[in-house]
């Protein structure tokens, strides 16, 4: 894989912050729409359909949890799948 092919997959594969204390809160979510904010200064990396990185990180987010990281798939605006 070249460079540039490096820096658009980075891009386009940032992490969002999502507003759940943990991973598990976050699968208990499942068929709900998703709770998030945009940390990405290139774009929207939110989908209604589609597969993206996302993290709670609470010494970041200031409200308390775990620190998780996770890949979310969303259908039709909802969540369809926690990874």
């Amino acid at each position: 894989m070249d460079t540039s092919e490096t820096q658009t997959q980075g891009i386009e594969n940032m992490t969002m912050l999502v507003h759940y204390k943990t991973k598990k809160e976050l699968k208990a979510a499942i068929g709900q729409i998703l709770r998030y904010t945009e940390t990405s200064i290139f774009g929207p990396e939110y989908s209604d359909n589609g597969r993206f990185p996302v993290a709670h990180r609470p010494a970041i987010q200031k409200n308390g949890g775990r620190e998780y990281f996770a890949q979310v798939t969303m259908r039709d605006g909802r969540i369809a799948a926690v990874d």
